[in-house]
């Protein structure tokens, strides 16, 4: 058996328990209900908590996985720069306008190259396992890019 109540709700309030009856279709009354004994449940809180905590671990993974990933973009690109300053010979005056030229080439070729990788999803960042240690660069890389 079910006693009766008569509650007083805002209008603004009154439409949204309407609007979600309707969504639901179920009663406003079962609405209602459902809220007050969500409000009264001990374990209400626990639950919200719960959610949180879920929420908040799935952030700190996304941000380490972030980080993981900057900090093997960054030494990438410091090994690199590195290793072509070490191995790259200075150029005569009369080769450097052939070089920009050159370069600008290579540049767009790798723009290009760039945009297809991206465009189909790939990345550097999925090829290399977690573990990855220096023994995968070739020894001679290692020690001329070490020795700048």
């Amino acid at each position: 058996m079910r006693d009766r109540m008569n509650v007083y709700f805002p209008p603004a309030l009154l439409k949204q328990i309407a609007d979600l009856a309707d969504r639901k279709d179920l009663s406003r009354s079962a609405i209602v209900e459902a809220a007050v004994a969500s409000f009264l449940s001990p374990d209400g809180a626990d639950r919200r908590e719960a959610a949180f905590t879920r929420r908040l671990d799935r952030l700190s993974r996304q941000v380490q996985r972030l980080e993981r990933n900057l900090g093997i973009a960054t030494e990438t690109l410091a090994l690199f720069v590195r290793f072509w300053l070490t191995i790259t010979p200075p150029l005569p005056g009369d080769a450097q306008a052939a070089a920009q030229v050159k370069g600008r080439e290579r540049y767009e070729g790798f723009i290009e190259a760039l945009g297809r990788r991206l465009q189909k999803g790939q990345s550097l960042l999925q090829e290399i396992p977690d573990d990855v240690t220096g023994s995968m660069m070739p020894e001679s890389m290692v020690d001329s890019a070490d020795q700048s």
